[in-house]
């Protein structure tokens, strides 16, 4: 249970399921319908990417970090999704995505100062819609059906999340950015992530627990709570996605899960912030984002924290 505290009185209640594993993968601590199916969203963007690299995608680094990102628009992503674009040869006129402006508020003022509109690479999935893109320029695939559930790419990730779940996908739909999305447990997902960071130096499943470890900034943003836990957390990857579902591994293997029940974000960061506590994976830089902050009038005046 999270509570959101106004002035002393407890106003909102979120619910959260959450599962933490140890680095043996045996279960610490469980909440909820953790077997249940979850619908993970944007925290199986590092498994999508894991089978554009098993595909043959030669991407490393920073850039590698954005093919798993959400990311918020702001300039250095955009430079990243066009650079992946035009060396595969791609225009931007090939993505798939959505339009939409910069996530980051900054940006998007810049950009509406500049007469700039809405385009797909603001979109926070780009990343992931020009890597999948570059995939398919890499091994002659059709680009304009890229997302469509019968497309080798999309055959390809769905093989992928059930080789590291250890699970059949039970239902696939679409998600925000329009590619499939694959219906899998909690547990399904943290035996996933666990794997990452575990894997040998060099492998695919190392290089995407690398590079989002090594630019937190580009797998999310630069003032987002996934960057500031990475930061706070070496050795710590974190992968959010929307509708307040957060998975992430250490590099001994310790993983978890959390997904607040009514979707709200705003208890995200904060549960999975007990996660972390509850597998000792602690630091004074956590406080900050252990609670959540409520204003009224233009200053704090209560808190976001999890109950008792």
């Amino acid at each position: 249970m999270i509570d959101v505290i106004r002035s002393g009185f407890v106003e909102s209640t979120h619910l959260a399921r959450m599962l933490a594993v140890g680095a043996d993968g045996s279960v610490v601590r469980a909440h909820g319908a953790v077997d249940a199916l979850a619908s993970p969203r944007s925290s199986m963007k590092p498994l999508q990417a894991l089978a554009m690299l098993r595909a043959g995608l030669d991407l490393d680094g920073a850039l590698l970090a954005l093919a798993c990102a959400s990311h918020s628009g702001e300039s250095f992503h955009v430079d990243g999704v066009r650079k992946i674009l035009a060396e595969a040869g791609l225009a931007e006129s090939a993505l798939r995505c959505p339009a939409d402006l910069p996530e980051d508020a900054k940006t998007r003022r810049q950009v509406l100062r500049a007469g700039g509109e809405e385009a797909a690479v603001y979109m926070n999935c780009s990343g992931k819609h020009a890597a999948m893109l570059a995939t398919c320029a890499a091994n002659d695939w059709p680009t304009e059906t890229y997302l469509d559930q019968t497309h080798p790419l999309q055959r390809a990730v769905r093989a992928t999340v059930e080789d590291l779940t250890g699970e059949r996908v039970a239902a696939s739909g679409v998600d925000g950015c329009g590619a499939p999305l694959h219906f899998v447990s909690m547990v399904g997902v943290a035996r996933a992530f666990r794997a990452l960071p575990l894997a040998s130096y060099g492998t695919p499943e190392r290089r995407i627990a690398d590079a989002m470890r090594a630019h937190p900034e580009w797998t999310s943003g630069t003032l987002r709570p996934e960057a500031a836990l990475m930061r706070a957390v070496p050795g710590l990857m974190v992968k959010a996605g929307a509708e307040a579902f957060d998975a992430f591994a250490f590099e001994d293997g310790r993983a978890g899960v959390v997904k607040i029940e009514d979707g709200g974000q705003r208890a995200r960061t904060t549960a999975t912030v007990a996660a972390l506590r509850a597998l000792g994976l602690d630091t004074p830089a956590l406080d900050a984002l252990a609670t959540g902050v409520i204003m009224g009038g233009g200053r704090p005046v209560g808190e976001i924290r999890v109950r008792g």
